[in-house]
C-alpha cells in the first residue's frame, strides 16, 4: 500500500518519515556506499528540509518497505546542486511541471525475510512506481527527472517503464555509477507498469486507514497486545473478526494515556480513532468508558 507524506500531513506521520530515513541510510549509505550524511542511523539531507513529497510503500504490518522523494525543479534540487557533474556542463532543466525524483529504494531484506522470494521485491518496486507516477500525474506534473544507477535503470526497462531519454552522461558516484533519466507521467506509462506487475487495484491507502494501522502496530510492539498476521487487512477492510484475547484494563490504560497526552486536536482525534477501531474489532465494550471519561 502507498501513502503520500508531504508538508500538509508530515506532522501526523513523523513515525513513517523516521522509519523511511533509516531505510535510506541502510540502502544509500551501507549498501551502495554513496557519500551521504548519516546521523543516528538516519539519512537526511538539505533537500528534505524543503518540504518535498514522499511516496512511501508499506507492507501488511505497516513497516516502510519502499520510498522515493519528489521535489520541484524550480528551486534547489539534487541534479542542480549535488549531481551537476552528470550534466556535462549543461544547465539543469527547470519547469513547474518537471519534478525531480530521488532516493528511490526498496527494503529487500524485509521483503525477502521468512523465505519470501524476490517476487515480493518486484511487486513492491512496481507498486512504488505506480504510486509515484499516479501521484505526479494527478498533481499536474508532466515529467520526472531522476538520478538512478544502472541497476535501477535495468529495473525500469524490465518493468516496461524505460526512460524516454537521458540527460548528460553516466558518472561514478560512490560504489556505483549514476545517470539522469527522464520519464513522462502519462496514463500509458502507468498502464504499462500495471500490466507488467498484474496490479489492477488502487495502490493508495487512506491517511486514516494508515494511521489506524500504524497505531495498532505500535500498540503491538509495546507488548500490550499481540497483532495477528492479517492486522492490516482487518483494519483496511473493516473486517469484523475479533482481536486476540488481551487484558482490557491494559488497553484502557493505554488508550486513556494516549488521549491525555494529546497536545493538539488532531492527536486527540487519532487517539479516539484508535478506541473506535478496538471497539469495532470486539476488544470490549468497556473501552467506550475511555471516551466518556475524557
Amino acid at each position: 500500500m502507498i501513502i503520500i507524506v508531504d508538508a500538509l500531513n508530515k506532522d501526523r506521520f513523523g513515525d513513517l518519515l523516521d522509519e523511511m530515513f533509516k531505510l535510506r541510510a541502510r540502502v544509500f549509505g551501507d549498501r551502495l556506499g554513496w557519500e551521504v550524511e548519516i546521523i543516528d542511523g538516519r539519512e537526511i539531507d538539505q533537500f528534505d528540509r524543503l518540504d518535498p513529497a514522499y511516496v512511501i510503500g508499506l507492507d501488511d504490518e505497516g513497516h516502510v518497505v519502499s520510498c522515493v522523494r519528489a521535489l520541484q525543479t524550480t528551486g534547489p534540487h539534487m541534479l542542480s546542486d549535488v549531481f551537476q557533474v552528470l550534466l556535462d556542463g549543461e544547465p539543469p532543466l527547470r519547469s513547474a511541471t518537471l519534478w525531480e525524483s530521488t532516493r528511490f529504494c526498496v527494503d529487500t531484506q524485509r521483503l525477502c525475510r521468512d523465505g519470501n522470494t524476490m517476487k515480493a521485491v518486484s511487486m513492491a518496486t512496481c507498486e512504488l512506481m505506480i504510486g509515484s507516477l499516479e501521484y505526479a500525474r494527478r498533481s499536474g506534473i508532466s515529467d520526472i527527472i531522476t538520478v538512478i544507477d544502472p541497476v535501477v535503470n535495468r529495473v525500469l526497462k524490465r518493468s516496461d517503464n524505460a526512460p524516454y531519454d537521458y540527460v548528460g552522461s553516466t558518472k561514478q558516484m560512490g560504489k556505483v555509477p549514476a545517470m539522469a533519466a527522464l520519464l513522462d507521467c502519462t496514463e500509458e506509462r502507468i498502464n504499462r507498469v500495471r500490466a507488467f506487475a498484474g496490479i489492477t487495484h488502487d495502490v493508495f491507502a487512506s491517511e486514516d486507514a494508515v494511521r489506524d494501522l500504524l497505531t495498532a502496530r505500535h500498540l503491538a510492539e509495546s507488548g500490550r497486545v499481540t497483532a495477528p498476521s492479517d492486522w492490516s487487512a482487518m483494519i483496511l477492510s473493516d473486517a469484523q473478526e475479533p482481536l486476540p484475547t488481551v487484558l482490557v484494563e491494559d488497553i484502557q490504560d493505554y488508550c486513556r494515556a494516549q488521549i491525555e497526552a494529546a497536545r493538539t486536536e488532531e492527536e486527540r482525534a487519532d487517539a479516539l480513532r484508535l478506541v473506535g477501531v478496538l471497539v469495532r474489532e470486539g476488544i470490549h465494550p468497556a473501552l467506550h468508558q475511555v471516551v466518556f471519561q475524557n
